[in-house]
């Protein structure tokens, strides 16, 4: 699946905080910060990856704004239709955890910037003007009403212009504080797209099903997904063990064209950051969808997940060349002279 075209991300920008050195909240005096957020990570690993990005959000009308807009600019992204509204960004503080301890996520989003986005002020169909892929994700729809009629026009056009629509459903229950059921809205979204990334566990959350976490049961949820959701045509799922927080293991899945396909496992022993992992996977599909065939976009995917674990902050900053070396087999990290 060549593609040469534009790519479109449309979701909110978090102003992450975070103490330094695995610390506790408590014991820090002075707390490192990075702009991120699920839909804009992955637009920003796509962009340092060499693909043509526009990031689609609201950002508040203030000093927080613009170095948000001033960081997207950094990662290579066209912030050309980035809406500044009088509400703040919203933020985030992370703990992040150390071999049997967990990381730990505070938000403070319910009133932010994205979720006062103006819907009716984005022309979708001339924002998909040569644009070859249009990427969301759960989180988007969760935040408000507002940003639910803004991808759902979205997706809408998308549809009718035939471009590839990649789903990353992200079900978070205790975000939906508007009155929309998830589960609901969910599906009629993930009915407007084209590829899903996401597993059993995803698919059972939107159909109200039951699905075992084997390969037999991963094949029947897809088959079931793709008869509820017909416009679904490629399952893509990322399955993850953690032996602690600072030891993971991850490998890909798919479903596509009728075929199972799985990628070798993965292994990272020493997490420096986990934030963005599951970005960098989506990015990496993407990125391989528009360059290679299915089974080899799936292990380009998982590489640009694992390298990602060795990235702090939220975006993925890894080139092709260190991706495919992962691919390749080569997980040594000698030093490069």
């Amino acid at each position: 699946m060549s593609e040469q075209k534009k790519i479109i991300t449309f979701g909110e920008v978090l102003l992450r905080l975070s103490p330094a050195e695995n610390r506790k909240l408590m014991q820090a005096k002075s707390l490192d910060f990075f702009f991120g957020g699920t839909e804009m990570n992955v637009g920003a690993s796509l962009a340092y990856l060499g693909e043509p990005v526009k990031h689609i959000t609201a950002v508040s009308n203030d000093l927080v704004g613009e170095a948000a807009l001033a960081s997207m600019r950094q990662y290579g992204l066209d912030v050309s239709s980035v809406q500044k509204v009088n509400h703040p960004i919203g933020q985030y503080v992370l703990e992040v955890g150390s071999a049997m301890r967990s990381s730990q996520i505070a938000y403070n989003r319910l009133h932010g910037s994205f979720a006062n986005i103006q819907a009716d002020q984005i022309d979708w169909d001339a924002e998909f003007e040569d644009v070859g892929f249009f990427h969301w994700t759960g989180i988007s729809p969760a935040i408000s009403e507002n940003a639910y009629k803004a991808l759902k026009a979205a997706l809408v056009s998308a549809q009718a212009k035939g471009l590839h629509i990649t789903a990353d459903p992200a079900y978070r229950s205790n975000l939906w504080q508007y009155g929309r059921n998830g589960q609901e809205v969910l599906k009629e979204l993930v009915s407007l797209s084209t590829i899903f990334i996401g597993g059993v566990n995803e698919i059972n959350e939107i159909l109200g099903t039951s699905f075992s976490q084997d390969q037999e049961g991963f094949v029947a949820a897809s088959k079931e997904l793709m008869q509820q959701c017909p416009t679904i045509r490629q399952v893509f799922d990322k399955i993850r063990t953690g032996v602690s927080a600072s030891w993971q293991k991850i490998y890909g899945r798919a479903w596509v064209a009728g075929e199972y396909l799985e990628t070798p496992e993965l292994e990272i022993t020493q997490v420096v950051d986990r934030i963005g992992t599951g970005d960098a996977y989506a990015a990496g599909l993407i990125y391989g969808l528009r360059h290679f065939d299915a089974a080899t976009a799936l292990e380009f995917a998982n590489a640009a997940c694992a390298l990602k674990h060795t990235i702090l902050g939220d975006v993925n900053l890894v080139s092709v060349a260190e991706i495919t070396e992962v691919m390749q087999g080569n997980t040594g990290g000698r030093i490069k002279r």
